[in-house]
């Protein structure tokens, strides 16, 4: 399945959120993105389903596409849009439970090698690989792979979104630049949605190959 347009990966956690996360992916997709992904693992699986559903049904008001992090049984029982699966998730099964027209992402990390991509990406229809730059949701988290660790991986054939710390224009375009083919975002999404706006230009096919201001 393609990537949804603009290829802005909005990844939820309620913690970080002042309002309900129904409420955020309205403003959200208010503002122009057109791709969310439901994390939030801790909940149990029904309210996880049934938080699905309501994010959804704002969604489809945009024609904007609504994944599931984790378990592709409950992507399927919530019937989202498809499923991001975590390191060593097997997207061939995911695909065969949700069907062809399901959009499967893999996480990975530069520790998990080359050959990680190889198994993940097989049937993925894209990888997100963190973190690429510090974040202010994960102090601490690394090592960074930079620009240059993620063009690594970019050469390797997978569509890849770059995460972690992807917070301002300059950085969208370095990752662009490096051949990423989008980025993901999770706290400033869910401090400020509005906050997305320059990502969004940024990510737009005339600025894609725009070098980092900074």
């Amino acid at each position: 399945m393609p990537l949804p347009d603009p290829p802005l990966l909005v990844i939820t956690d309620r913690r970080l959120a002042e309002r309900p996360l129904p409420q955020v992916a309205e403003r959200l997709f208010a503002c122009g993105v057109r791709w969310l992904s439901l994390r939030d693992k801790d909940l149990p699986d029904a309210e996880r389903v049934e938080l699905a559903r309501a994010l959804m049904v704002r969604a489809r008001r945009w024609g904007a596409c609504v994944t599931l992090h984790g378990d592709p049984a409950l992507a399927a029982a919530a019937g989202a849009d498809g499923v991001h699966l975590p390191s060593g998730g097997d997207p061939a099964a995911a695909r065969a439970l949700l069907g062809p027209g399901a959009l499967i992402g893999v996480s990975l990390h530069d520790s998990d090698g080359a050959e990680a991509m190889e198994r993940g990406g097989g049937r993925a229809d894209y990888v997100t690989l963190s973190p690429i730059f510090p974040s202010a949701s994960k102090p601490g988290y690394g090592p960074c792979l930079g620009a240059a660790g993620l063009r690594r991986w970019v050469e390797l054939g997978v569509p890849v979104i770059g995460l972690g710390g992807i917070d301002h224009a300059g950085r969208v375009a370095e990752c662009r630049a490096a051949g990423a083919a989008g980025v993901a975002v999770m706290g400033l999404a869910m401090r400020d949605p509005q906050a997305l706006a320059p990502l969004l230009a940024a990510l737009e096919p005339n600025n894609a190959a725009l070098p980092s201001s900074g």
